[in-house]
């Protein structure tokens, strides 16, 4: 497998042709006055079944009575077009890559027309052993689900006309992250924030039962980002779970490698129900939230690097 296949994951990693398989990418934009979010995954459904590309659309108020609506528009899969060479895909009159959005969707129940320029991206460190935040899981063929961060934080420009409001995004924090494979695991937690306390700071958390040569084992990935420094903590590089507690909307891990330690406590509030994939079909359902909390704590030895508390966090719990 190459190296730069899976450094550049952010391109399309699929072919039209494939059978059972999905690809989306997922951007999460927060509005600078914290009033409104939208979420939005563009991608594609590969079956015998039902092929067809997609856009999901999440849009949250945080108001005393917070709204949530959810769309799922559906496209003839011959409109999904994409770059081989970068990231740049389109779905009929709809663009999308790492330093801009562009939408004109008109469909029964939703309208949303506008432009989004993105910039400033944290984007990961890369090794041959870690081309990806899958580590050295990006060179096993034929998983069922694989994951790769885009962008831990980006700032935004540009207004969308989500039905009849228009909403800037003008400074607006940016997160941004792709999956693609047959399936998502069967259980999982997802969890990410990049709305600290502490400047350009930010979290990505996954834990997941992963099937593996007719096994399964628990998958772990967390990286968080602040003081402008990386902190990976992940199966693969031996990080291991001394604790967790999971709830239906609740979960407390604690985590160590070597002489660091990770403490999480994440609570999800008013989540919502979203598509997803199960063997390239968009046939589940799962929950997500864009107003969550995450604490988190960092240590390493005694010395404490982070102590803070995420808002407006994505969180999805699946257990």
């Amino acid at each position: 497998m190459s190296f730069l296949k899976f450094k550049n994951i952010e391109k399309f990693q699929g072919h039209l042709h494939k059978k059972r398989y999905f690809e989306g990418w997922y951007y999460k934009i927060i509005s600078k006055d914290f009033k409104q979010s939208i979420a939005l995954i563009p991608g594609v459904s590969l079956n015998s079944d039902d092929p067809h590309a997609f856009i999901q659309i999440f849009y949250y108020t945080y108001a005393k009575t917070p709204t949530l609506q959810t769309h799922y528009v559906k496209y003839d899969i011959k409109s999904f077009s994409f770059d081989k060479d970068a990231f740049n895909i389109s779905i009929a009159n709809n663009r999308f890559s790492m330093d801009q959005i562009h939408l004109n969707i008109e469909d029964e129940d939703v309208t949303l027309i506008g432009d989004i320029d993105i910039n400033h991206h944290t984007k990961l460190k890369q090794t041959i052993l870690q081309p990806n935040i899958m580590g050295v899981f990006s060179y096993v063929p034929k998983m069922e689900c694989n994951h790769g961060i885009l962008s831990m934080d980006s700032l935004s420009s540009g207004i969308l006309k989500y039905q009849a409001q228009a909403i800037d995004f003008t400074d607006a924090k940016v997160y941004i992250e792709k999956d693609w494979g047959k399936s998502f695991p069967s259980q999982y937690i997802w969890m990410q924030s990049n709305h600290f306390n502490k400047p350009n700071t930010s979290i990505m958390f996954s834990y997941a039962t992963i099937p593996f040569l007719g096994l399964k084992f628990k998958g772990l990935i967390a990286h968080v980002t602040t003081d402008q420094r990386h902190y990976t903590f992940a199966t693969y590089n031996f990080s291991r779970i001394l604790n967790k507690i999971i709830k239906s909307n609740e979960v407390t891990f604690k985590i160590k490698k070597r002489n660091y330690t990770l403490h999480i406590h994440a609570t999800s509030i008013d989540a919502v129900k979203l598509k997803s994939p199960h063997q390239g079909k968009m046939i589940q359902e799962i929950k997500e939230g864009l107003s969550g909390k995450i604490e988190v704590e960092l240590t390493h030895k005694k010395k404490l690097l982070l102590k803070d508390t995420g808002l407006y966090a994505g969180i999805e719990i699946m257990f």
